[in-house]
């Protein structure tokens, strides 16, 4: 496994981590979750503004190209970054999180075992099923405890 690809995701999950607390202090100190995913979304906007214009000068028009469906990743991103917002502080972070993970893990699972959105087929196995079922068990013993 290749260093660099694995330092980067730890640090976005340690910012994954942190983003749902952080956008919580936003909606109390506004009243508004809307607004803080908003904020949240802008700010970051602005720096993948700034780092594509000092690093990758790919022009716009290379998206012409896109299917309908790789368009939908900023819904999904406005509606995790609001619902972690919400339920964060009212379940607990380590709560919402445990909870988001597993999600994610069985959505990856599926998506992987299909192929779908562009992936390559990557059959989902016992081994696998058995991985799934110790993060959900992480959830309930996180939750219980």
């Amino acid at each position: 496994m290749a260093f660099l690809p694995l330092v980067v995701i730890l640090l976005a999950g340690i910012g994954l981590a942190v983003q749902p607390p952080t956008n919580a202090l936003l909606a109390k100190a506004s009243g508004s979750v809307l607004l803080a995913a908003l904020v949240s979304f802008v700010v970051g906007t602005g720096v993948l503004a700034i780092l594509y214009l000092a690093i990758d000068r790919t022009p716009p028009a290379a998206l012409k190209g896109a299917p309908t469906a790789a368009w939908l990743g900023g819904f999904y991103g406005a509606g995790f970054v609001a619902a972690m917002a919400y339920g964060a502080p009212r379940l607990g972070l380590a709560t919402a999180l445990t909870i988001a993970i597993a999600s994610q893990l069985a959505a990856a699972l599926a998506l992987d075992h299909f192929g779908a959105l562009g992936l390559r087929v990557d059959p989902l196995t016992p081994i696998k099923l058995a991985g799934a079922a110790l993060v959900i068990g992480g959830v309930l013993l996180v939750r219980r405890g």
